[in-house]
């Protein structure tokens, strides 16, 4: 199908897709981070401290997806992506009129449940359904909102914060949030509905058949992937949560090291892109146990190098992996385990996800408190990929046999 005609055919779905992506920013850590120092600062915490009530909120979301992400297999994107939003606004001013520290971890939780979590998660799985033949094309315009978001309001918010108080700023993304309601419900009067898929529509997986979320934790497959699942989520997560740390190692200002952050999602929009229309040429099967090798590279740049040229490299590479894992594993549980259950499907997926999200700043943190240097642990963290490359290498190769001829 041209381009051209596909994104005209499903401009409303696709902008209602992009709109969510967007909207879960105020969820996501690269927006959360932004305001470390003064959360901190405001609250008198530690690097270790942030970091484990960081990891607190953000492992109970991750507990509530595992029951919440399937509602997607049962209710319409329009009615629950309505109320999600409304409950996003709710905790961004929270954030914005919270006195006491102890309350911390419930915010974050609400932050990354509506956020991160399900908004989120609402937009891949109805681009999963929706679309099978152009599903790579579909969530590469669908999570153009990501890089929308990770472009602009880093750079917005950081500059805004010279002149306004951060917890006016706050208040500031719960009202763009709830905005996003009505253009929501607009775009999606005609929706398609989980319910009128439920047939011959459906793209099947592995021995051609529908996996349920029970059938799918218990196959090997999925264990080969959770290292997979945990890493980017982990490590792009405390890569920018520690974002204010990471600049004052580097010896650049706050608004220096975001001003790299439009060029590292420039190249994830071309990684995006890419990704969606090779994985509907050439299938999931054969990308995906490559996507994480650039955090390999990413990561041993961020760690050793010294000047402005290895920090733009370094912030290449971790564009490229952001690009490829936006579109490869949402095609990757649809291909593998069948579209029938993909909301409850990925809904583990998420939570093991959102874990990772967890795992990352509380360990880095506690790393800095700790001495371990920010710049040897990204040593580390590069070894790490290169173990999740090989898991996904080997996991992938058994699994391929079983997929239907036009996937395998």
């Amino acid at each position: 199908m041209n381009t051209l005609v596909f994104l005209r055919d499903n401009a409303p779905w696709l902008a209602a897709g992009m709109l969510l992506t967007f909207l879960s920013s105020f969820g996501q850590t690269f927006f959360i981070s932004i305001f470390a120092g003064e959360i901190r600062e405001a609250f008198q915490l530690s690097h270790g401290e942030w970091g484990g009530i960081y990891t607190l909120g953000t492992t109970a979301s991750a507990a509530v997806m595992v029951w919440a992400g399937g509602l997607t297999d049962r209710f319409r994107v329009r009615a629950l992506g309505a109320i999600i939003l409304g409950m996003l606004m709710l905790a961004c001013f929270s954030m914005a009129l919270n006195p006491v520290w102890w309350l911390l971890p419930l915010i974050i939780f609400a932050l990354r449940f509506t956020g991160q979590g399900m908004t989120s998660h609402i937009a891949a799985v109805a681009m999963s359904r929706w679309f099978i033949a152009t599903r790579g094309k579909a969530l590469s315009v669908a999570t153009l909102g990501f890089a929308a978001g990770e472009a602009l309001l880093p750079l917005i918010f950081v500059s805004l914060m010279l002149s306004i108080d951060w917890r006016i700023l706050w208040m500031v993304a719960g009202f763009i949030a709830i905005a996003g309601v009505p253009i929501l419900l607009m775009l999606l009067r005609q929706e398609r509905t989980p319910q009128s898929l439920t047939g011959s529509d459906q793209s099947q997986g592995m021995e051609a058949r529908h996996w349920t979320r029970n059938q799918a934790i218990r196959h090997w497959l999925f264990w080969f992937m959770v290292p997979a699942l945990l890493g980017p989520s982990a490590f792009n997560t405390a890569f920018f949560f520690h974002q204010v740390h990471f600049a004052e190692v580097k010896s650049v200002s706050h608004i220096e090291l975001v001003v790299f952050f439009p060029f590292y999602t420039g190249v994830s929009i071309l990684a995006m892109v890419a990704s969606g229309w090779a994985l509907d040429k050439v299938g999931t099967a054969r990308l995906i146990p490559f996507m994480q090798l650039p955090m390999v590279v990413a990561f041993l740049l961020f760690a050793l190098a010294k000047g402005t040229p290895g920090l733009w490299l370094g912030f290449l590479f971790l564009g490229l992996n952001t690009g490829l894992n936006t579109t490869l594993p949402a095609a990757f549980w649809a291909e593998f385990y069948g579209t029938r259950f993909i909301g409850s499907i990925k809904a583990m997926a998420a939570a093991v996800m959102v874990l990772g999200s967890a795992i990352g700043p509380g360990v880095t943190g506690l790393g800095i408190d700790l001495g371990l240097g920010i710049e040897t642990q990204y040593v580390g963290v590069a070894l790490y990929f290169v173990f999740t490359t090989v898991t996904m290498s080997l996991g992938i190769a058994r699994a391929r046999p079983l997929l239907p001829a036009r996937t395998a």
